[in-house]
């Protein structure tokens, strides 16, 4: 009699749990499916209206433009007269282009200086330090009509190092330079040469600016900690020399600076998806190998220029062309910078790929550089200002903003770990105007730089810097700036808030497998078929140098343009404005621009349904999931117990005239949300000037002004009840009252809540209820200690 199956009883439940995750397997590839064909039908519709949108302007431009009658003789003068302009335009436009070519040729054959427009000198040249480093900090000699004051903040500048050459921060004289020069400030600039020094690493380099940043300090012995600027790929490298050295470095200013490089919004930003589909970081060191150990920054610049091709490929030039006769030297200018090609070595750029681009490690705390270990963003002790703009298309604001959340998962915890991060996002100047636009420079950058030192006033937390526009005096824009408070979910409307990021994790784990692979089994070869000559002749092909050295004087075809373009110059006849077919040439260059934007957003709407179609697919994901970091500490509850707040609060009910001030004015901006410039700047000047604040220095003021902030922020009704036991000397309070009127302002501009805390301040201190004194002149209505002292 045959036995029941029994022996096959255990095995049910493992293949039940097969069958669900079969299952589960099989729902998740639906999802994917549905979701690519959502992504493809999208993309179809929007990119499909936005040309329709342009066709049909140009459409009726060009309607517009020959609607009007015309003699048939007037239109053959005005055939004639756009033919000989658009010709002579022509041999202007190749003139220009031949001297962009011959100076090019000149700068990679000779020594490559930084498009500085002002003079400076070298202080520390970083080749000759111990861990030699392409890397010197110069400082810029201050023009004359333009003194600096050494006891003012001094600012140190880091431009980016991701292709081109250093300058571009001072390429102006209204830029970050000339706006901290304008202020009286001293200014120190690091530059780089165009190749590494052998076996220079990123830790190096980091070393190598916190060295020059405590050099700027020891130069201003008597001036608060320098300010930091990081442009671009320079502000990932200010963030690294701040968490690196906290207690040396200023307040940091990340310029346009990618810190979250997943982070994008669908359908806007294709460049974050550029590392998964290479492959990874293995196609890198493939070519550094391949240029004897170096990567070519003009691999980087042709990522740039492809990411908008209608621009940079035409609507650039075609701006040239258009005004030749006044373009050429700001276009040389500009060129100059763009062209100027500077290396990285191997050890660099892997690092650079595999923590940021691809791996994103920085944001979630675990790049390690060297042997500082894992750095950790939260080390910065000093204001961070982040500018970011929504027509960045190379760092958009999700990339800008971004580590903000993933850093400090807690708005709470910011202000628990005593951090001011600043936010300001332009709606619509692109990448390289966060640099170079002089109304960005006499606007943004002049209430940033105007701002800084007065920001130690205020309380740590997450605010959003607002900027408006007063009525002109003197014929000069007036700006005025505000500090409003944020939360954490408020960066979310940068983002896409159910961007999954695991697709990313995928592209990390199978570019780790890949440098694996490609380092037992292609990386030999690959070296001993490199060489200095194969390197040499890589660099001369490059689509970027071979089209410059083309149109230069080195073409013998290029030469005749030069005395042609002098005799145009001196038989030059310009067509009317108005002239039917120069409007007509115009309408269709911003045709092919539209045209070619329209091929470039399609793919890169390819590129991203490419990467989601292979990154999310569920098997693989599975197959590279990565392990899950451990949470990090300090969330929630949990941010009682941090040393800090656990010592605050011990002190809630102990201090003096300083702490019980400081306590006030933090209530008070908590309640109205915002804080504004003129509040903020009455509150810098009297922490500063007046007694007993200003024999605190800036790091007693900075203690008192974290530990009455956190004491507010997690026990605000002990916070109220204990004032009086600060203050206990009926004149100390009428002096403390009339103090906090001065900086807060007129009542009349007070909201209900902050008068509403205005009137329980009152009660605590025992003062009548009402509103707090304030005189309309602020300046002369100021208490100052002495006065108080001679009342008493």
């Amino acid at each position: 009699m045959n036995k029941p199956l029994t022996s096959l009883a255990p095995a049910a439940p493992l293949w039940a749990r097969q069958g669900e995750r079969l299952s589960r397997g099989l729902d998740e590839a639906a999802a994917l499916s549905r979701s690519l064909h959502d992504l493809r039908t999208g993309y179809a519709r929007r990119i499909g209206a936005e040309q329709n949108a342009v066709a049909k302007n140009l459409q009726a431009r060009l309607r517009e433009v020959w609607s009007k009658r015309r003699a048939p003789e007037r239109l053959a003068r005005d055939l004639y007269a756009y033919a000989v302009d658009a010709a002579q335009r022509g041999v202007l436009f190749l003139d220009i282009m031949r001297e962009v070519g011959d100076a090019f040729n000149a700068q990679m054959e000779g020594e490559r200086r930084p498009v500085l427009v002002y003079d400076y000198e070298t202080l520390i040249d970083g080749r000759k330090m111990e861990r030699a480093v392409n890397y010197a900090l110069v400082r810029i000699i201050p023009p004359d009509g333009a003194p600096v004051d050494p006891d003012h903040r001094p600012f140190m500048i880091i431009d980016p190092r991701a292709g081109h050459g250093p300058g571009i921060g001072g390429f102006k004289f209204d830029s970050e330079v000339g706006v901290a020069l304008a202020h009286g400030h001293a200014v120190y600039f690091v530059i780089f040469f165009p190749d590494p020094e052998p076996g220079q690493t990123l830790a190096d380099v980091c070393a190598a600016e916190g060295a020059f940043v405590r050099e700027v300090a020891a130069r201003h012995p008597h001036a608060p900690n320098p300010a930091v600027l990081g442009n671009c790929q320079g502000g990932w490298a200010a963030a690294l020399v701040a968490a690196a050295n906290p207690y040396v470095t200023g307040p940091i200013v990340l310029n346009g600076a990618p810190l979250s490089y997943w982070g994008g919004r669908r359908g806007e930003n294709p460049l974050r998806y550029k590392g998964g589909l290479v492959g990874g970081a293995a196609s890198t060191l493939m070519l550094c190998d391949l240029n004897n150990g170096q990567f070519d920054g003009a691999n980087l610049v042709l990522n740039f220029e492809e990411m908008n091709p209608g621009n940079t490929w035409w609507m650039k030039y075609y701006n040239v062309f258009a005004s030749a006769d006044t373009e050429g030297p700001r276009f040389a200018a500009f060129e100059r910078w763009w062209s100027s090609f500077y290396n990285m070595n191997a050890a660099e750029m892997r690092w650079i790929v595999e923590n940021l681009f691809i791996g994103d490690r920085l944001e979630r705390g675990a790049a390690r550089l060297g042997g500082l270990g894992a750095i950790d963003l939260r080390d910065i002790r000093s204001p961070v200002v982040v500018f970011a703009s929504k027509g960045d298309d190379i760092t958009p604001p999700p990339q800008a903003l971004g580590w903000i959340a993933k850093v400090y998962r807690d708005e709470r915890e910011i202000r628990a770990r005593g951090q001011k991060i600043i936010y300001i996002v332009h709606e619509e100047i692109g990448h390289l105007g966060i640099f170079v636009s002089a109304k960005v420079a006499l606007k943004e950058h002049d209430r940033i730089v105007g701002l800084l030192d007065a920001i130690e006033a205020l309380s740590p937390g997450l605010y959003e810097m607002q900027i408006e526009q007063l009525e002109p005096a003197q014929g000069e824009a007036r700006y005025l700036a505000g500090f409003e408070e944020r939360r954490l979910s408020d960066l979310a409307a940068y983002d896409d808030a159910d961007d999954d990021e695991t697709p990313f994790e995928v592209v990390a784990r199978l570019s780790e497998f890949g440098v694996d692979l490609y380092e037992m089994l292609l990386q030999p070869a690959v070296q001993a078929v490199a060489s200095p000559a194969l390197a040499r002749a890589l660099a001369r092909a490059h689509p970027l140098r071979a089209r410059r050295t083309l149109l230069s004087g080195k073409n013998p075809f290029v030469a005749p343009v030069k005395p042609l373009a002098e005799a145009v110059r001196a038989a030059r006849r310009k067509a009317e404005p108005d002239n039917p077919f120069l409007v007509t040439e115009g309408i269709f260059a911003s045709a092919v621009e539209a045209s070619m934007n329209f091929w470039s957003a399609l793919r890169g709407a390819g590129e991203e349904w490419l990467f989601f179609a292979v990154y999310a697919n569920p098997l693989l994901a599975r197959l590279a999931a990565p392990e899950q970091p451990a949470p990090r500490s300090g969330v929630g509850d949990a941010l009682r117990e941090l040393p800090d707040v656990r010592a605050a609060l011990a002190e809630i009910d102990r201090g003096g005239f300083a702490e019980a001030v400081i306590r006030v004015l933090i209530l008070l901006a908590r309640s109205r949300g915002e804080v504004r410039q003129s509040r903020l700047e009455r509150s810098d000047a009297t922490l500063r000037t007046v007694e007993p604040f200003a024999s605190l220095g800036e790091e007693g003021r900075a203690r008192i002004i974290h530990q009455q902030a956190l004491i507010v922020d997690f026990e605000p009704e002990a916070a109220l009840r204990t004032l009086p036991d600060l203050i206990r000397d009926e004149a100390d309070r009428k002096r403390a009252l009339d103090l906090i009127a001065y900086i807060v302002g007129d009542p009349a501009e007070m909201s209900e809540r902050t008068l509403a805390m205005v009137g329980r301040l009152r009660a605590e201190f025992g003062a009548p209820v009402g509103a707090l004194p304030v005189e309309r002149d602020a300046a002369r209505a100021m208490p100052t200690f002495e006065t108080a002292e001679a009342a008493k």
